[in-house]
Formats: C-alpha cells, structure tokens, sequence
C-alpha cells in the first residue's frame, strides 16, 4: 500500500495542477459560461464545474481503474481497490462566477475512515497544498507547521454556512466568538480557508453541515500540520467539520458546542 499511495500522491499532485489550469481558463471566460442553481439560489454549478470534474474523473479511471471516485457534480463510482477519490472540481463556484480569487480544485484519497492523501490547488494566486497522512502538509515545497501558542483572540476563525446550516446556530457561533475576543472570516470555500488553517492564516476553521469532497482534504492538512479535527463521519455526505491551531481548539469546541442545538455529535465512528 506504501507504494500504491506514493503513486497516488505525485498523480494527484499533478492532476490537481492540469485541473486547476482547466479551471482557470474557464474562469477567464466565465461571462460566457452556462449557470444552474442546484439547491438555491445561491448554489450553482456551471459547466466548468462538469466539464473539469470529468477530465479528472477519465485522468484517475485510466490511471488506477480500480480506485472508487466521490465526486461533488458525477456522485460515486465503485471501485475494487479499497481508495477512493473523493473530489470537487471547483470548490467556490459562487466566488469563481463572480471574478473573485477563492475558489480552488480539491482532490483527497481514502480508504474507509482513514484519509490519506490530500491535494487543494489554488490556480488564481498559484498556491499547491499537499498532505500526506504520516508525512506532513506543504504549501510550495515548504513543509507546514502551526504554531502551537497562537489564542483565538490572537487570528481570524473562519465560519462556513449554507442553507444546509440553522442560522440561528450560526449567529449563535459567531456571538460567542466574538465575545471571546476573536474575529470571523469568509471567502465562499470551505477547502481553500481549511488548508489556510493549515497554513497558519487562519486560527480555525468551522462549519455544521459539509460534505466530504469540500471537508477531507483540509483535514488531513490541518492535522500534519500540528493541528486539531474533528472526526468527520465516515461514509457520511454531511458532517460537522472543524479544525484549528492546538491552542484555539478548546475555545472553539466550546463555542460550537454551546451554539448547536443538542451540543457537539457524537464524536465516535
């Protein structure tokens, strides 16, 4: 399996890059693209979210036939190896329609419960992150590392929503996160603010209700990069998904805890 997952991980790595220059033509050109709103207005798909999720779909069915795909816009595919590849194609299309840079391609390898490989390509500012479960996150070749002092009230906690979310739980996050001294933040992707976390631009990192392909990769960086999760439920296609610095995690754990109505979910899978 060591072998396999090496492969894996240098595939990724480059069809994250080849996707993300896919993607970005399509978003030189996003005036001219077809739009449609899955679950709300503001929930849409384009046709670069298809056709991008396609190329890497072809790209992993004729390179590990046997791998399973998740993906956000084509579902799952079955596959005999025990990996699957859990992707989205565009993670932020709403920032990616509206000429804004936080939007990226986000690729994660897994195998039941355990995530073992991670890749979110950012193709407007050129930023690569990668996460290699026992071998450490990197942006750039530089290997990522969180600083273990860092307060809640000393960064930003980003908090992602959706019509998915109780917006009165949400209020209610932000309230208590304030009142402990800290600050908020948002651009529209939940895998591009997971891996700052990772990268230290962020303190932490929160949302109720995720999916998989937009929750597992950012994880596993947060987590080889020194930091703290929390479980994300395995075969689950919504999860509470939450990662920080080792030093803002009680303060966030409370904050969430006291926000959500019943508390924090069970915690073991």
């Amino acid at each position: 399996m060591k072998d396999a997952l090496t492969a894996r991980a240098d595939f990724a790595s480059g069809l994250a890059r080849r996707a993300g220059q896919v993607a970005h033509e399509y978003f030189r050109n996003r005036a001219s693209l077809e739009i449609e709103t899955k679950n709300g207005e503001l929930d849409l798909v384009s046709i670069a979210d298809r056709a991008v999720e396609e190329m890497i779909r072809a790209e992993i069915a004729a390179s590990f036939p046997g791998d399973a795909i998740l993906g956000e816009e084509g579902g799952a595919t079955a596959g005999a190896s025990g990996l699957t590849w859990v992707i989205d194609p565009i993670d932020g299309t709403v920032p990616f329609l509206m000429g804004l840079p936080h939007w990226c391609v986000v690729l994660a390898v897994t195998e039941g419960e355990a995530t073992h490989l991670a890749v979110t390509d950012v193709p407007v500012t050129g930023e690569h992150f990668t996460a290699r479960a026992g071998h450490g996150a990197w942006l750039d070749g530089i290997r990522l590392s969180l600083d273990a002092t860092k307060r809640i009230d000393q960064g930003l906690v980003a908090v992602g929503a959706s019509d998915r979310c109780d917006p009165a739980a949400m209020a209610g996050i932000l309230e208590r996160l304030m009142a402990r001294g800290g600050m908020y933040y948002r651009n529209g992707s939940g895998a591009n603010m997971l891996a700052c976390v990772a990268a230290g631009r962020l303190a932490g990192y929160v949302e109720p209700a995720m999916n998989p392909w937009d929750s597992l990769a950012g994880l596993l960086m947060i987590r080889e990069a020194g930091g703290v999760t929390y479980p994300y439920p395995a075969d689950a296609r919504l999860g509470l998904t939450m990662g920080t610095a080792p030093g803002v995690w009680d303060d966030l754990q409370d904050i969430v805890a006291a926000a959500l109505p019943g508390g924090l979910p069970d915690a073991q899978y």
